[in-house]
């Protein structure tokens, strides 16, 4: 899915910046992946931001790439989240953390959108409030088996569900394939046996 089109086309689930906050929150969360943090130096968090825009000041400092590393950790202990009413707890507490301040905005050649922090709020803040405003759809919706873990063996990524059977097992670094491969190659030698 790109940020720029519904990853559902005519049967949405959910509104466009909920799926959009939702699969940035995941891809975020997946820069730190078996012990790689793709966030070690800035190009990494250019990176990041190129593919997934925030609007608003970007300092490029050490301090500001340390706090988006430590609103990582907290938006991926939501994937976690045992039940509703534990998952409402963390969102309640990640908006309040990140000074969330809803407000409607019409600006280049969007309409008007809901914005939820300044655009001179840090950017770790506005990255945590975009992530919480799409866990708070999953939550009232009581949609949170939409957060699941890749199931391939050797992986640690996060996923979004966003599909309408909500059948989705693995991220999108090719774990599926890979699955798909070794199964076939698998009754491949149990053909031969």
């Amino acid at each position: 899915m790109t940020l720029d089109e519904p990853s559902s086309g005519v049967n949405v689930l959910f509104t466009h910046d909920t799926e959009v906050a939702l699969v940035q929150t995941a891809a975020l969360v997946n820069t730190l992946s078996e012990g790689v943090d793709e966030l070690d130096d800035q190009s990494g968090l250019d990176a990041f931001l190129a593919d997934y825009p925030m609007s608003g000041v970007v300092l490029g400092s050490p301090a500001e790439r340390a706090a988006v590393r430590r609103v990582r950790a907290r938006l991926r202990e939501v994937w976690s989240a045992t039940d509703r009413a534990h998952a409402a707890e963390m969102v309640n507490q990640i908006l309040a953390d990140a000074d969330a301040r809803p407000y409607l905005s019409k600006h280049d050649e969007l309409d008007w959108h809901l914005h939820v922090t300044r655009p001179d709020a840090p950017l770790a803040h506005r990255i945590a409030a975009e992530a919480a405003m799409g866990f708070l759809d999953l939550v009232r919706a009581d949609d949170l088996g939409r957060l699941r873990f890749c199931q391939a063996e050797d992986c640690d990524h996060v996923l979004v569900d966003l599909s309408k059977n909500q059948s989705r097992r693995y991220c999108e670094s090719g774990c599926g394939n890979r699955a798909n491969v070794a199964a076939y190659r698998a009754r491949k030698r149990g053909a031969a046996s």
